[in-house]
């Protein structure tokens, strides 16, 4: 969705259209943009030819600015109950996977943090070259 936007230069787009892309609700792009506009990653221009727009160029948003703009829950959680005390596995669980739980949410924000929308768009646009030029050869 994001990149969609990056890739518009400043035109902004409905949610419709976005919708389109994404091929979802508009309902459930108008939420997401709530949560990129309250993060300071989108913004909205209305009336006529309106829509969204990014609020920063996109080499400037990490992908884990959009990660804690629409996700706020961990990468794993744990279990709601309390596991049994008197049973090993249940005493020592959840000390043991907070630790390991900890450690991949650290490597996924590091490796999002080290990631921008400018990339990931690019990386889209190679990809779409990519799927062309094979389309091409195959064509003859």
């Amino acid at each position: 969705m994001l990149a969609l936007l990056s890739l518009q230069e400043g035109v902004p787009l409905s949610s419709d259209m976005i919708a389109g892309s994404v091929n979802t609700n508009p309902v459930l792009i108008r939420r997401l943009l709530a949560m990129l506009a309250e993060a300071g990653l989108t913004t909205s221009q209305l009336g006529a030819g309106g829509g969204a727009l990014l609020a920063r160029e996109p080499a400037d948003i990490t992908l884990l600015d959009v990660y804690r703009a629409v996700d706020d829950a961990q990468l794993f959680a744990m279990h709601r109950e309390t596991p049994n005390p008197a049973c090993m596995v249940g005493r020592n669980i959840q000390t043991v996977l907070t630790g390991i739980i900890g450690d991949a949410q650290q490597a996924l924000e590091a490796s999002l943090a080290s990631r921008t929308l400018a990339d990931a768009t690019a990386d889209v646009v190679r990809a779409e070259r990519a799927r062309e030029r094979k389309r091409k050869a195959a064509e003859g």
